[in-house]
């Protein structure tokens, strides 16, 4: 007589996947690493930002140029917006990933996510640096 009991262990997985060991779209595990640490790293360059937020509260102009232009300042700024822009993107994309289910929106969603990503970045970094190094940039 032929056993006809099913096989309980069945997973979506490919061979593939389960000798390499990766989830279904090959990424998670880095992108889960990836958020962790940029969060990890947000709460203190976070911190310093309210700090320097505060200290150029009610100064001068000049002050606040002054204070900007400090290459710690400076570092610690440029630091806090690419862990920012990174965490930001890396979590609009499992948003997107998670609830856009057509696949032409999704594609196009992840690409403005990551230009909106990009321009955000870009443009902070610009401003600290011009700012930073004065009229150099």
């Amino acid at each position: 007589m032929a056993d006809n009991r099913q096989n309980t262990n069945v997973t979506m997985r490919t061979p593939r996947a389960r000798v390499k060991g990766l989830g279904a779209s090959g990424h998670g595990a880095g992108h889960f690493w990836t958020q962790r640490l940029t969060a990890a790293a947000n709460a203190p360059l976070m911190l310093a930002f309210v700090v320097i937020v505060a200290l150029m509260a009610n100064r001068p102009y000049p002050e606040a140029i002054a204070l900007m232009s400090h290459p710690v300042v400076a570092l610690l700024l440029i630091l806090a917006v690419i862990s920012v822009t990174a965490h930001m993107r890396i979590g609009m994309q499992v948003v997107i990933e998670d609830y856009v289910h057509d696949k032409t929106l999704k594609l196009l969603s992840l690409l403005a996510n990551n230009f909106y990503a990009v321009i955000v970045a870009v443009a902070c970094l610009y401003a600290i640096l011009r700012v930073g190094l004065g009229k150099l940039v």
